[in-house]
């Protein structure tokens, strides 16, 4: 078997990989190299994709975001997702997937990562070889071997992680058809594998061929992303038998791969109320010895329609906060439409806050100081400088000037600014550099509260 990042770091070596991780998250390249031996970090890569930004994906690194593109089976505009992938670029994504349905599929892939250089780019095969197998074969009686063939079509373009919809078994898809489930099943790519089980009689393609699947997988050194078909799409499916049934079994499926030398991660919920994210992160990172999570929202209410992204952003944060590491974005238009290029950039927006927000938990000081310049900067009323550090700095300016009023301070309390009136008072008095004031966040446990408090 070739040789793949897990195989180098388990020998004790550090890659060019490896290093260019380590410098770009701040770490120690033997913390990298230990992480990835152990399986607790992946880096999204493809041998094959030239010029791609490595990105790291788990144990103590930032947490990363994932924007979603490509055509519907009803809409096929490919000028608007090159669009949508330029956004995704432009405000910060750390990679995109392609999730067309319509169209040249393979011709749309090449453009959208071409378009979404130098970000790595995902995949879901299982929709090609749906789409098209369906053509091949004049209905759903294409060949188990035939799914295999379109992922690797998929890796000899450089597609560096990909769901693969292993999870399912033909014993789960027939209990699940037959429960009391509001949606039994809610995955588009595990309806598909489902549907091909029960109308071939077989059992789950991917599962019959996951080792010459891994073989694939460690010739490109690709990531392998188990798919989570039975996701709850409704809060009130949360945590079922089903849900639970497959973790355990996408498990079993990390321990077969990491023994292969295989980069693997996990995907999650799905929908899920506000007191149960915590616990899905730690089951799951529990079951699968910290393979790193990649997770769909959670979706915290069913009611969000038109901000669902804002739904999404909050159970995100909560489960980036708990350990979840790759955080999937949601948009405006989640449940309701295909988005359009600006419903992309929202989401990706309101992802990127809910990374950030939960990486000042887990990350610290190593995340905080942005805010802190931002807020040392806010206090001085330093408007040009403070746009610059925002996620959307042309909004803010925007926003800042919509009333055409010039003001020192904004125009919500003009003259009467707090920050205005309060400086004309102390002009004089010390003011506290970054590195204090990040000293400070440091210490900020509530025992070293109570240690140091005193009334002034």
């Amino acid at each position: 078997m070739p040789k793949t990042l897990v195989s180098i770091a388990r020998n004790g070596s550090v890659s060019d990989e490896m290093r260019e991780v380590a410098m770009r998250e701040g770490l120690s390249v033997e913390k990298i190299r230990d992480r990835v031996a152990s399986g607790r970090l992946v880096i999204l890569r493809n041998t094959v994709h030239e010029g791609v930004r490595l990105t790291a994906v788990g144990e103590g690194v930032t947490t990363k975001v994932n924007v979603n593109i490509g055509t519907s089976g009803t809409v096929v505009d490919i000028e608007m997702e090159r669009e949508k992938a330029r956004i995704a670029v432009k405000y910060g994504s750390d990679a995109i997937m392609d999730l067309s349905i319509g169209g040249p599929l393979d011709e749309i892939r090449r453009i959208i990562m071409k378009e979404s250089h130098p970000l790595p780019l995902g995949t879901v095969p299982s929709y090609q070889a749906w789409i098209e197998g369906v053509k091949k074969y004049n209905g759903i009686s294409m060949p188990s071997d035939w799914f295999i063939k379109i992922v690797e079509r998929h890796l000899r373009d450089g597609v560096d992680f990909m769901t693969i919809h292993a999870t399912l078994t033909r014993e789960l898809v027939e209990k699940v058809m037959k429960s009391e489930r509001v949606m039994p099943i809610i995955s588009r790519g595990g309806a598909l594998i489902a549907a091909w089980m029960l109308e071939n009689d077989e059992d789950n393609p991917f599962r019959k061929h996951w080792d010459y699947l891994l073989e694939l997988f460690a010739e490109y050194d690709a990531v392998v992303s188990i798919g989570d078909a039975l996701r709850p799409g409704t809060i009130a499916d949360q945590h079922d038998a089903f849900q639970i049934a497959e973790l355990v079994e996408a498990a079993r499926l990390v321990r077969s791969a990491r023994e292969k030398g295989i980069q693997v991660i996990v995907e999650g919920p799905g929908h899920m109320t506000l007191d149960q994210v915590v616990a899905n992160v730690k089951l799951m990172k529990s079951l699968t010895d910290g393979a790193p999570y990649y997770v769909l929202g959670p979706l915290v209410t069913d009611i969000a329609m038109g901000y669902d992204h804002i739904a999404a952003a909050i159970g995100g944060a909560l489960a980036a906060a708990a350990g979840a590491d790759f955080l999937c974005y949601v948009t405006p238009a989640e449940h309701l439409s295909l988005p359009n290029p600006e419903q992309v950039k929202e989401g990706l927006i309101a992802a990127k806050i809910a990374a950030h927000a939960a990486d000042i938990v887990k990350l610290g000081v190593k995340a905080v100081r942005r805010d802190i310049e931002v807020s040392m900067l806010r206090a001085e009323l330093q408007w040009n400088s403070l746009f610059k550090l925002s996620f959307d700095p042309e909004k803010a300016k925007n926003i800042y000037s919509q009333f055409g009023v010039n003001t020192e301070a904004c125009n919500m309390c003009g003259q009467y600014c707090a920050c205005l009136i309060v400086n004309k008072y102390s002009a004089n008095r010390p003011k506290p550099s970054l590195e204090a004031l990040l000293k400070k966040f440091n210490d900020r446990s509530y025992e070293t509260l109570l240690e140091n408090f005193s009334v002034p």
